[in-house]
């Protein structure tokens, strides 16, 4: 079992505990010492799926084109505190596990690259296909100001900040060319089924951070329902990492469903 799998296995089984011991009418001592310090809170439990990217903004002129993209799965698993100052304020914090994952086939043209073709590494510019899967697990932390537009309506805004547990940046290259070094440096031609990887899951960021902004409505007394967008303010890779040319944000839309205790 993954480190990633271990940690949701301890999420879910506490989210079971909890679920029970917040209907019961008599509390240990432990429970009333943990209300009084949650006293004004709203706690939620969270269950989600990460829908996005981790992409350069705008498209640099290496990449000619996107040919295909898909999300793969996502999901992530969250609690939130949350307490209102007055009628309209309040202040959320919360801590969430996640996984932000996608898969694309692109068109490149002197792209930064490092490849491992039968044995050897060669580095430089490649032109042709490249096929990426990112792969990443994060505990991330959102502390959002929220601001309530109706008695079951909240709007956020604020700020998140993310540690990478697992990272996975890394796929494959085909049907072109990689010059040695810089765009006139010797070329190594890879045609018809000839292919190259490569993996910079190593050199992934720890620590990102950015902007969070979402929505939830309150669709029954416990239930409710919310969407949140989530866009990185540094790149996944950091100034040290040269291969790569260009920054690479992680934007994500998350939607899920939360239980209101």
């Amino acid at each position: 079992m993954t480190t990633m799998k271990k940690i949701y296995a301890v999420i879910i089984l506490a989210a079971a505990a909890l679920i029970p011991s917040a209907a019961q009418a008599q509390q240990s001592r432990t429970q009333k010492i943990i209300n009084a310090a949650l006293k004004g809170w709203n706690i939620e439990l969270r269950a989600g799926y990460n829908i996005g990217g981790t992409s350069p903004i705008p498209l640099p002129v290496e990449i000619r084109e996107i040919k295909s993209y898909k999300p793969s799965m996502g999901f992530s698993v969250e609690s939130d505190f949350t307490k209102f100052f007055d009628e309209k304020w309040g202040l959320l914090v919360g801590v969430k596990l996640e996984n932000k994952n996608m898969e694309t086939d692109a068109r490149v043209k002197n792209y930064g690259m490092e490849i491992l073709s039968e044995g050897a590494i060669a580095s430089g510019r490649w032109t042709g296909g490249v096929k990426t899967s990112v792969r990443n697990a994060f505990l991330t932390f959102p502390v959002q100001a929220a601001y309530k537009v109706h008695p079951r309506t909240n709007l956020k805004l604020g700020v998140f900040l993310s540690y990478l547990i697992e990272g996975k940046f890394d796929g494959v290259v085909y049907d072109g060319y990689l010059r040695n070094g810089d765009p006139t440096g010797e070329k190594a031609v890879f045609t018809g089924d000839a292919t190259a990887t490569y993996d910079f899951s190593d050199e992934l960021r720890k620590f990102q951070w950015g902007l969070q902004a979402g929505v939830d409505w309150e669709a029954f007394k416990h239930l409710k329902l919310y969407a949140d967008l989530s866009w990185g303010l540094n790149s996944a890779f950091p100034e040290s990492f040269k291969t790569i040319t260009f920054s690479m944000y992680p934007i994500y839309f998350n939607v899920g469903v939360g239980y209101l205790f």
